[in-house]
């Protein structure tokens, strides 16, 4: 199989399509629970020209359960196996778990691993990535989605707190032989809906990192319960937020709605 994610530029622009196989995202309307479904969703993500594509089975939302490994695996197996079979484009498994990872790349060749815990959940995981020369995404979270809600103090501020998380884990990645790695300031994790704008508002400082950065405002309760509206009515302000984040230096927009993500991207580079 051709290594298609060698083929894409992390550090230029990128649409990451959110394939969600679960029954319980916050967003009613990305959930796809069965092959119609997905089949649905890639093919509207590829005509809407998506570039990356990211299948996870393991909803991270607040307060969401705890799900048996063999069930994440099934849930992410059956979307990576779509997106596989109608598309070359580059393929990311939302993923903390190791296991998961591994077969994943058994199963479909070179991935893209996205870990909402940096490695912590799984210390495995790392050796996943580097043993098979992986791009590896490596997010700030505190606790887990069924505690991280009460962890989000501070003392030092939140932006110098999760550069210098996100710094540290970088240096402790390339030491472990992971050479692709990308940053993700973990917007929604363990953050207020104020802390979540003032590291929007900052987001230079780990740009200033020099390694590709992901954000994550798609829909988020960031956008919604500041606005006092909801998931569905949060389109328009969300790609304001998109590209406000390209603007300070963002490279993947991690979305549910590609179409306008990738209009976003298009006025981003002509301005």
């Amino acid at each position: 199989m051709k290594h298609v994610v060698s083929d894409i530029d992390l550090m230029q622009p990128q649409v990451m399509a959110i394939i969600n196989v679960t029954p319980d995202s916050f967003y009613s309307h990305s959930r796809a629970f069965s092959v119609e479904a997905l089949e649905r969703r890639v093919a509207e993500a590829i005509a809407e020209g998506a570039t990356i594509f990211d299948v996870g089975g393991y909803s991270s939302r607040l307060g969401a359960d705890d799900l048996p490994l063999e069930e994440e695996w099934r849930r992410v197996e059956l979307g990576a196996s779509v997106v596989r079979n109608m598309t070359n484009l580059p393929l990311s498994i939302d993923t903390f778990r190791s296991d998961v990872a591994e077969r994943a790349t058994e199963r479909f060749g070179e991935v893209i691993i996205n870990d909402i815990s940096a490695g912590e959940a799984d210390a495995r995981m790392i050796d996943v990535a580097a043993a098979n020369n992986l791009p590896y995404v490596a997010m700030h979270m505190r606790g887990t989605p069924q505690t991280m809600h009460s962890l989000t103090t501070y003392p030092r501020g939140v932006v110098t707190e999760v550069a210098e998380y996100l710094q540290r884990r970088a240096d402790y990645l390339a030491s472990r032989g992971v050479e692709r790695v990308v940053l993700d300031p973990g917007f929604g994790f363990a953050k207020s809906v104020e802390q979540n704008y003032e590291l929007l508002s900052n987001l230079h400082r780990l740009t200033s990192l020099g390694l590709p950065l992901l954000v994550g405002l798609s829909r988020k309760s960031m956008v919604y319960k500041f606005l006092g509206t909801t998931p569905e009515e949060s389109l328009s302000a969300t790609s304001v937020l998109n590209f406000e984040a390209l603007r300070r230096g963002a490279t993947i927009l991690r979305v549910h709605d590609v179409k306008q993500a990738v209009e976003v991207v298009k006025l981003y580079n002509i301005l």
